[in-house]
C-alpha cells in the first residue's frame, strides 16, 4: 500500500496577502517606431540627396578653377537664402559663394547642367525645356549681398551678380543678359581678373573678413570698427593721396 504524504490545506480567500497584479506596460509615445516612408517618399528624399550631392560636387569644381588666382583673392561662403525663402521653397536648391579680389566683389551662382543643353537669350535660361529663374536669382543675391555688406562697412559696396554653368552639355547663347556676367566654370577665373585692378588687395582682404563673420549677414549686426580700422589711427577718407593719371 502506498502512503501519499499529507497535503497542507488550502487557505481560504480572507487568509491570503494582497497580491500587487502588475499593470501592462505602455510605451510613451516618443518612444514608439518611427513610420517607414512611403515609396514616393523615399524616391523624393533620394532624389533631393542625390541633387545636393551633385551641387556640391559642381561647387567644388567651380572653386578649383579659382585656385590659381592668388593669394590677393578670397572666396567665402555665405547665406545665399532668406529664412523667407527657407521656409517657403523648404531647401535651398543653388550653391554659390562670394569672390572677392582686385577687380571687385562678384556673387558666383551655380547652375549644374550635367548633360544637358543649355539656351539662353538674354534673361531666359533654358535647360531640358525647363526655364529656371537663375539670371532673377543671381541678381537678387548680389543686392542682398551688397546691401548686407554697405550696412556693415558704412559705404555703398557694389557686388557683381555672376552665373557659372558646370557641366559637359552644349551652351548656345544668342544674348547675354545686362548687368550679370555669364560664363563656364572652366572661364571663370578669367572672367574674374577680366575686370583689372579697382580696389587693392588690402581693401579686399578687409572685404573678405567683414563677409566671413556672422553677424554681417544677421540685420547688420556686425560693426567691423570692433576689430580693425579702415584707415590708419588719425587718418580719414579725406586724408587719401590723390593719383594723378
Amino acid at each position: 500500500m502506498t502512503v501519499f504524504p499529507a497535503r497542507r490545506a488550502v487557505p481560504s480567500a480572507r487568509a491570503l496577502p494582497p497580491v500587487a497584479v502588475p499593470h501592462p506596460r505602455v510605451e510613451a509615445p516618443g518612444v514608439l517606431e518611427p513610420v517607414r516612408p512611403t515609396p514616393l517618399e523615399w524616391a523624393r528624399r533620394r532624389r533631393a540627396e542625390r541633387g545636393a550631392r551633385r551641387l556640391e560636387a559642381a561647387g567644388a569644381r567651380a572653386l578649383g578653377q579659382l585656385d590659381h588666382l592668388g593669394p590677393a583673392w578670397h572666396v567665402v561662403e555665405w547665406p545665399r537664402t532668406d529664412v523667407t525663402d527657407v521656409l517657403d521653397r523648404g531647401q535651398d536648391d543653388r550653391a554659390g559663394f562670394l569672390a572677392i579680389g582686385p577687380s571687385g566683389l562678384f556673387a558666383v551662382t551655380i547652375a549644374d547642367h550635367g548633360r544637358a543643353r543649355v539656351l539662353v537669350a538674354g534673361d531666359v535660361v533654358q535647360i531640358n525645356g525647363k526655364r529656371p529663374p537663375y539670371v532673377a536669382e543671381s541678381r537678387r543675391d548680389a543686392k542682398r549681398a551688397s546691401k548686407a555688406l554697405s550696412d556693415a562697412v558704412g559705404l555703398p559696396v557694389p557686388v557683381t551678380p555672376v552665373l557659372t554653368f558646370v557641366g559637359s552639355g552644349v551652351i548656345s547663347v544668342y544674348g547675354l543678359p545686362k548687368d550679370c556676367l555669364m560664363a563656364t566654370h572652366r572661364e571663370l577665373d578669367r572672367l574674374l581678373v577680366a575686370g583689372g585692378s579697382r580696389i587693392s588687395p588690402a581693401t579686399a582682404e578687409k572685404l573678405s573678413r567683414v563677409a566671413q563673420h556672422p553677424g554681417t549677414w544677421l540685420n547688420g549686426t556686425y560693426r567691423p570698427t570692433a576689430d580693425y580700422r579702415w584707415y590708419d589711427e588719425g587718418r580719414t577718407a579725406a586724408d587719401k593721396p590723390a593719383h594723378r593719371r
